[in-house]
């Protein structure tokens, strides 16, 4: 028997910032998948990311990572948004069994396909490819999961440190938010290796 290919979209969100965590997510699209509600998730509305959202979460096989500020500084944004992709790996690999509902996980075989320059370091063969998040489906729908996970995060963020405006820029570097930093100094969640 001739093993099945299943392609493993990666992407992350968040490396811009200057507060909060990097996000990653891992995607196995189904065969019925319906492509036309994804593109990059920058180039949705708020409301079309998360209406596919919930639909990649019902249909495909996924997994998200997160970095937080701390470890970012610790190690560099680069190595926290390939962290964030491993851990994004292997939450979508405890989901896998379940997703392929009985069917013999070794009649499958896990390629990968991430956005960028670089690739995680994941036990599968892997490639990257510059924009691939607006080519990919599984890379796309990687994008808007990564995205809207931290989008999210960043809204909670809002609430428990008014005054710094993450539900509206979430922490990427505004003149706002880089005026607040200056003048109330930096959040508990700023990353400090970033300048502000």
């Amino acid at each position: 028997m001739v093993s099945k290919l299943l392609l493993v979209g990666f992407d992350e969100a968040g490396r811009g910032p200057l507060a909060g965590p990097v996000s990653a997510a891992a995607v196995i699209l189904p065969d019925d998948f319906p492509n036309e509600i994804l593109n990059d998730s920058k180039k949705l509305s708020e409301k079309k990311r998360e209406a596919a959202e919930k639909i990649i979460k019902e249909k495909a096989c996924w997994g998200i990572g997160l970095v937080d500020h701390e470890k970012i500084d610790e190690i560099n944004i680069l190595e926290a948004s390939m962290l964030a992709m491993k851990i994004a790996f292997e939450n979508l690999t405890k989901m896998l069994p379940q997703w392929l509902k009985g069917q013999n996980i070794n009649d499958y075989i896990l390629n990968g396909i991430t956005d960028g320059t670089r690739c995680p370091d994941v036990a599968i063969e892997i490639k990257w490819e510059p924009k691939a998040d607006g080519k990919y489906p599984c890379v796309m729908a990687a994008s808007i999961l990564a995205k809207t996970c931290r989008d999210r995060i960043m809204v909670e963020m809002d609430k428990k440190y008014p005054g710094y405006g993450y539900a509206k820029h979430k922490g990427y570097p505004t003149r706002d938010h880089k005026e607040i930093c200056h003048k109330l100094g930096p959040s508990p969640i700023q990353r400090l290796s970033f300048k502000y």
